[in-house]
Formats: C-alpha cells, sequence, structure tokens
C-alpha cells in the first residue's frame, strides 16, 4: 500500500536471509498492467539475472509497454460496447474477450466500457431498451440451447440497425441462424445443436462428428489454417490472405445452403483450406458485421491486439462518431 523504507527492507532481507537488494516492492497500482513498469522500477530484472548468473545482453526497453499504460489510464475517447452472454454471472468466463477489449482499445487510444449483458434476459420486448446507447455489440462462445434465442436476436438488432458486430463460435452461428430466419426466409433455421429436427439446419455436426457417441476431446481443437478472400473486409482487416486461429468447437456451418447466404448479402470471407469448412461470415453491405467460428481474444496481447478487436472497436469509435453527429 505504500513504499518500504530502507530500514524496513533490511529487517525483511535479514529475516528472510536475502540481501536487501533483493527485496522487491509490489505496491497497489490502478491497472495490473502497471505491475511491470513497478518492476522495472525495482530492478527485478537485474536481480533475476544475478541470482541466476545470466548475463545481460541488452537494456530492458520498455517503451511501448509505458506507452501502453499511458493510454488506457488517459485515453483520448470512450466507446460503449455490449458483451452478451450466457455466462455472465462469471465475469472470468469472458475473461479473453474483457482482455483483448483492452488491449484495441488501446491500440485505438479508447477506452471500451462493456456492458454485460444476459442472452437469457433479452427479448422482443425489451432489446431495443437492452441495445440502446451501444457503439457495438459482441455475442460472445457457448454451448447449449440456453440463451440462444437471446444471442439470434441480438445478433437480428445489430444488423437491422447497422451497429458494429463481432460474432465468435456460437456467437457467429446464431448470426447466421438470424440470417437465416429473417433474410432467407427459413424460419425453422437453427443448429441441430439445439434442435436436431429442425427444416433448415445452418449450422450442423460434421459428417465425421455424427457417429461419436463419447464427446470428451472429440472436438475441432487448436490451430487451423483458413484462407481469407482478397475482396472481403476481413481480408482488409488482416492484411494478408492465409492466418491460422484457434478453434474450440463441434458444430460447423453447412455448406449446403452456402449459396443461398452468398445471394443474399452474407459471404463466406474465410474458409479452411483443407476442408472448405466455413471460418469466417460477413455481411457485405453492413458497415462492420463479422462472424467467426474461432476465438481470435486467445491470440491478442498487450503489444500485439488482435487486428480482429483493433478493426471492431475502430468500428465502434465511428459508430459512435456518426450518432453524435
Amino acid at each position: 500500500e505504500r513504499k518500504l523504507h530502507k530500514a524496513l527492507k533490511d529487517k525483511v532481507a535479514l529475516f528472510c536471509n536475502i540481501s536487501p537488494g533483493a527485496v522487491i516492492e509490489s505496491r497497489d497500482v490502478s491497472t495490473i498492467y502497471e505491475v511491470p513498469i513497478l518492476m522495472e522500477k525495482e530492478e527485478l530484472d537485474r536481480v533475476v539475472l544475478e541470482k541466476l548468473d545470466i548475463p545481460s545482453k541488452k537494456e530492458l526497453d520498455m517503451d511501448d509497454w509505458h506507452n501502453f499504460v499511458n493510454v488506457i489510464k488517459k485515453p483520448e475517447r470512450e466507446t460503449n460496447i455490449g458483451l452478451v452472454g450466457k455466462y455472465i454471472e462469471l465475469k472470468d468466463s469472458y475473461k479473453s474477450i474483457a482482455e483483448s477489449f483492452i488491449h484495441a482499445g488501446a491500440r485505438n487510444k479508447c477506452r471500451v466500457n462493456l456492458k454485460w449483458i444476459h442472452s437469457e434476459e433479452i427479448n422482443e420486448a425489451n432489446i431495443s431498451e437492452t441495445l440502446k446507447n451501444l457503439d457495438g455489440i459482441l455475442v460472445a462462445p457457448g454451448f447449449g440451447k440456453r440463451g440462444i434465442e437471446g444471442k439470434i436476436l441480438t445478433a437480428k438488432y445489430a444488423r437491422e440497425n447497422r451497429i458494429p458486430f463481432l460474432g465468435i463460435c456460437l456467437g457467429m452461428q446464431c448470426a447466421v441462424i438470424e440470417f437465416a430466419r429473417n433474410v432467407l426466409g427459413y424460419q425453422d433455421a437453427n443448429s441441430t445443436e439445439v434442435a436436431p429436427d429442425t427444416k433448415y439446419p445452418v449450422i450442423d455436426l460434421m459428417e465425421d462428428q455424427k457417429n461419436i457417441v463419447e464427446m470428451g476431446g472429440t472436438m475441432r481443437l487448436g490451430s487451423y489454417p483458413c484462407k481469407l478472400d482478397p475482396d472481403s473486409k476481413t481480408f482488409a482487416v488482416y492484411g494478408k490472405e492465409m492466418i491460422a486461429e484457434r478453434h474450440r468447437h463441434r458444430f460447423e456451418f453447412n455448406n449446403k445452403y452456402l449459396a443461398d447466404f452468398e445471394k443474399m448479402g452474407m459471404h463466406a470471407a474465410g474458409k479452411n483450406p483443407n476442408t472448405d469448412l466455413v471460418e469466417v461470415m460477413e455481411i457485405v453491405d453492413h458497415p462492420w458485421y463479422v462472424g467467426v467460428q474461432y476465438h481470435p481474444e486467445y491470440k491478442s496481447t498487450v503489444l500485439n491486439p488482435h487486428p480482429l478487436f483493433v478493426s471492431f472497436v475502430k468500428a465502434a469509435i465511428e459508430c459512435k462518431m456518426n450518432v453524435v453527429a
């Protein structure tokens, strides 16, 4: 809570049988991202190298980290983004997503104010009130039937009101279901995960998954390649054709319906080059509406924020500016 004076450091060193220079302070700070800066001031790096007898080959460069902390403490602007999920009672369920917004916000010199919204509490009667004043909407990953209709309604609201939208994993699947129901006219469209007998299974199990009884360890898990359409918005976000992203899911977009989606303006912007599985769906005539089957939040870091989150936050900022204008 406060700085240690020399006498106290000497006492700690004496009773711990270490040198006074190895007593490292870790004071309270306003953000966890400030801790490495405090450790730098305490010369923790020097102490560790000396104790392990490792030669120092170059000076520690913390400039980028300092800039990051300065931005998140004193941002130039703010934006409000709704995170719609079914596990929000325990916010750590979406910890990687929340941190990704901090990383992307800093890159845009912006503070992202997250509004945590339970998908089970969203319905036709309250959706406008629940999602008002949002500059962007993210529909989070998940499994199972509970809360899925609220996510589907959210995807519809973002599409119709031209609000920047990012759907991750189940969030992408909900966007696909919504588009099938309300644009393609497939009223019964659904995922076979929640409606096995649906007439229009736009989200379905892969063929090699259909005979699996024991579910443990059988998902599409880990990093897989994705080839992006050079004419897509997602390609512009990444700036390259081939990417690799991490997965954790079992159900996939049903390519049987892909031509119908393409015809009506929802484009498969990215596919697995080996299996032709759809990885990215985007709405062509929407300012920013992207659904991804993978988990971009797992690759975002402080100094390398994920480009999808950076672009999404930028779109949310622009949406807010357009509303104000």
